[in-house]
């Protein structure tokens, strides 16, 4: 009996101790915009490290699209101290780049590392930083828009002119389209007050719309939606959360699970890895969703055959 009781009390000392040295991480965010793709990943890193087990602190900051905003709050995550700064967008990975330099900082959804000057390469990234990258398969985008309008030759297309991510989409939009005859009309906006104008500017100028990964374009999307079902103006997105909200199709990454995978790479940093050392990760797998209710409001019917390519199709 007392041999038994000796081995539950050093039972109960053992978990006492693990539960004092279980330790709390603090992981801090800065987001350029509220929308819900960026929201979706930013769970998904949150639900990966809690599927890892971890006990996590969490400062959610959001810079409502405002650059000096994302700036201050750079430097409020710096006096925070958390053992891992999340950046999620490029203007907010360039923010923290900028001002925090002693701790590990991960990005998500910047669509050019490299160009924005985050890294040095992707398979190198050096510093202190590394993360996932959203760059968007723009020639396979096409392709789907050329299924639903085999002869088109006009594509609008709105963004950010500051928004480092969008100028690279844009170009590399030209040369895709370029290849495929098709002419792409640019309406650019400085902030999500503007969107609605930009979307109808491009009535008459083009044939259908496609919006990039652009966060200040995307937080308005209903604005395009709006005018996509007046002037019956088809509209494609380079996310699929757009698609719930009034896009026709998008052939993209899913954010959620983009959220799981940069949650992967935040745990290893947490367990000691070097950021200067993991390569910069991307997703393989892409989606198609559609919206045949957006499609024919918009004046496009959805042919059998790309109804059987779908992943999801929003009822």
């Amino acid at each position: 009996m007392r041999k038994l009781s000796l081995l539950l009390t050093l039972v109960f000392c053992l978990l006492s101790t693990q539960t004092l040295l279980a330790k709390t991480y603090t992981v801090s965010f800065n987001q350029i915009v509220e929308h819900p793709a960026l929201d979706a990943l930013r769970q998904g890193i949150k639900d990966e490290l809690s599927a890892q087990g971890l006990s996590v602190t969490y400062h959610d900051h959001i810079a409502q699209g405002n650059i000096a905003t994302a700036n201050l709050i750079a430097k409020q995550i710096l006096g925070e101290q958390p053992d891992v700064a999340v950046g999620i967008a490029t203007p907010t990975a360039q923010a923290c780049a900028q001002v925090i330099r002693d701790i590990p900082i991960v990005f998500a959804a910047v669509t050019d590392p490299v160009g924005a000057g985050l890294v040095q390469s992707l398979e190198k990234p050096g510093g202190t930083i590394t993360g996932t990258t959203d760059m968007s398969p723009i020639d396979r985008q096409l392709e789907l828009i050329l299924e639903f309008l085999p002869k088109l030759k006009t594509l609008g297309v709105i963004y950010n002119s500051g928004e480092a991510n969008s100028v690279t989409l844009v170009k590399v939009l030209h040369e895709e389209a370029q290849k495929r005859g098709i002419t792409i009309e640019e309406a650019t906006i400085s902030n999500s007050a503007g969107v609605f104008q930009a979307a109808k500017s491009l009535i008459g100028r083009s044939e259908a719309v496609y919006i990039p990964t652009d966060n200040t374009v995307v937080s308005a999307f209903e604005a395009i939606t709006q005018i996509g079902y007046q002037a019956q103006l088809p509209i494609f997105a380079a996310d699929v959360d757009s698609v719930a909200r009034g896009a026709i199709a998008a052939l993209a990454v899913d954010y959620y699970k983009m959220g799981r995978q940069t949650g992967e790479m935040v745990k290893r940093v947490l367990d000691g890895a070097n950021p200067a050392e993991m390569p910069v990760e991307t997703l393989r797998e892409f989606q198609v969703h559609l919206n045949p209710g957006s499609a024919a409001k918009m004046g496009l019917k959805v042919s059998d055959a790309i109804l059987k390519k779908a992943d999801k199709i929003i009822e």
